[in-house]
């Protein structure tokens, strides 16, 4: 009996368990909670208890940000998955193919800005007609330089 009791223990993760395992401060945790991209429960103490899938949907939360995805994406693409499971290898395929796109086209900006770089000189008029690194989509600057809505 009592090893039934820690078995079903060990599934459930106290919120400083799983900052300690996913390397994640308990902060950010409430926080990824409050936004909706995990979520806990209450034991019978009314302590907050998380299930262990959990620790693999914080991994993706982490992945997933540091590639510069919103929280907002990354909380609706980890809607799509199976509730009360462990995100699989196929879930993580399905949630990277879904961003690539937006990845590719951040890259592609910023391989373009990096390369236009050296033509900006960083004065902050707005108003030059190519300045793409400052104002890339100034459409008054056809209009000449200087404040054209005063």
């Amino acid at each position: 009996m009592a090893r039934s009791g820690k078995s079903h223990i060990s599934k459930q993760l106290s919120v400083g368990q799983v900052a300690a395992r996913s390397g994640v401060a308990v902060s950010a945790l409430h926080f990824y909670e409050a936004k909706g991209l995990i979520s806990s429960f209450r034991n019978p103490g009314n302590q907050r208890r998380y299930p262990r899938e959990v620790l693999r949907r914080v991994s993706v939360i982490k992945v997933a940000q540091r590639l510069g995805i919103p929280l907002a994406e990354i909380r609706d693409a980890l809607q799509t998955l199976p509730k009360g499971r462990t995100p699989t290898a196929a879930d993580w395929r399905k949630l990277s193919d879904s961003w690539k796109a937006d990845l590719d086209s951040r890259i592609e900006k910023m391989i373009r800005l990096r390369d236009q770089l050296d033509g900006c000189i960083g004065c902050g008029c707005l108003s030059l007609k190519s300045c793409p690194l400052r104002n890339p989509l100034d459409e008054l600057s056809e209009q000449g330089s200087g404040p054209h809505l005063l």
